[in-house]
C-alpha cells in the first residue's frame, strides 16, 4: 500500500498537466513507475484506503484468459467493466470492424488466445506459455502480449496492461507485467490485484511457487475531476494490513480455468478497508 500512496503523492507533487484526446479531459501525469508485489505468503496487494470490489477484477482477468471478446460474456462471469467501452465509445461504434452490440473487437482475449501470424494462422500465446511452465521450461521468452499493432484499429480499446512475462528461478515463478496507461485512482486498483492474481493462479496450475510480481507502468495519470477526491479524501486515510487470498486447491490445470472456475473459487480473508470512493470514469 505504501508504494501506491507514494505514487499518488508523487503525481500530485511533480505531475504535468496533459490533455487526453480520447476523453477530452486534462490529466496530471508522470512517466514511469515500478511497483513490486511479493505474493509468496499468499497476501494480495489490494487497496485498503478505499473499498474495492475485487471479484470483478479477477473475473475480468479470467475472461481474458478464456479469450472473451464480448462484453456479454464478461457480464456472465461477474464483470461489467467492458460495457461502456464496447457500447458507449462513439469512435468504436462507428468503426467498420465492430460486429455489433457488446463486441469488443480484437483486444485482450483475442490476442492472448488467438494471435494471428502473417499467414493467418491462430497462435495461442497463453497455452504455449502454460505448457512450458508446467514442464519447468523457461526459455526467457515466456511472454503473453495483448498488444498487436496490426490490429489496433480492430479493438474498442488498446490494451492498457499489455504484456506479461513469466520467469522461473529455483522452482519459483515470477511475473513482470507492463502497462502503457494507468488511471491511478480508478483502474489501478483493479490492475494491481490482477497482476498479483495472475502470478498466483499461474503458479498453482503449473506446480510452481509464486514469488514476486513486478508491475511496470509507463504513463501514470490522475484525471482532473478525480484529483480532489484522491488528494483530500483517500490520501488522508491510514492503510490497513493486507489480506490473504485463498485459491480453491481443486484448480489444477488451464482447462479448469477455461471451463468451471468462477470468482467464488477465490476467498479473501480479513479484508479491512475504508469506505468506497466513487471516482469519475472516463470513456
Amino acid at each position: 500500500m505504501k508504494q501506491y500512496l507514494d505514487l499518488c503523492q508523487r503525481i500530485i507533487d511533480s505531475g504535468v498537466w496533459v490533455k487526453n484526446n480520447r476523453t477530452g479531459k486534462r490529466c496530471l501525469t508522470v512517466i514511469n513507475a515500478d511497483l513490486e508485489y511479493d505474493v509468496s505468503s499468499g497476501t494480495l496487494p489490494i487497496i485498503t484506503t478505499k473499498k474495492l470490489h475485487w471479484k470483478p477484477a479477477i473475473a475480468e482477468m479470467l475472461g481474458y484468459l478464456r479469450g472473451y471478446t464480448n462484453a456479454a460474456d464478461f457480464r456472465k462471469i461477474g464483470c461489467n467493466t467492458w460495457n461502456a467501452n464496447a457500447n458507449d465509445n462513439e469512435d468504436w461504434r462507428a468503426n467498420p470492424f465492430r460486429k455489433g452490440e457488446d463486441d469488443m473487437g480484437r483486444c485482450y482475449g483475442a490476442q492472448g488466445r488467438d494471435w494471428r501470424n502473417p499467414e493467418g494462422e491462430s497462435i495461442d500465446q497463453l497455452r504455449n506459455v502454460y505448457e512450458d511452465l508446467r514442464r519447468g521450461v523457461d526459455n526467457r521468452s515466456e511472454i503473453m502480449t495483448f498488444m498487436n499493432p496490426g490490429e489496433r484499429d480492430r479493438a474498442c480499446l488498446n490494451a492498457c496492461m499489455h504484456t506479461h512475462t513469466f520467469s522461473i528461478l529455483e522452482e519459483k515463478l515470477y511475473l513482470t507485467s507492463y502497462q502503457r496507461s494507468d488511471d491511478l485512482p480508478l483502474g489501478h486498483a483493479f490492475n494491481q490485484v490482477q497482476v498479483a492474481w495472475l502470478l498466483m493462479i499461474m503458479a498453482q496450475i503449473t506446480n510452481l511457487k509464486p514469488a514476486i510480481a513486478y508491475h511496470k507502468i509507463v504513463n501514470v495519470h490522475i484525471y482532473e475531476d478525480q484529483l480532489p477526491l484522491l488528494r483530500d479524501v483517500q490520501l488522508k486515510r491510514e492503510p490497513f494490513p493486507l489480506p490473504e487470498l485463498t485459491i480453491n486447491p481443486d484448480i489444477k490445470t488451464m482447462e479448469d480455468l477455461e471451463t468451471w472456475v468462477t470468482v467464488d473459487d477465490f476467498e479473501l480473508s480479513d479484508y479491512q478497508h475504508h469506505p468506497a470512493i466513487n471516482y469519475p470514469f472516463s470513456v
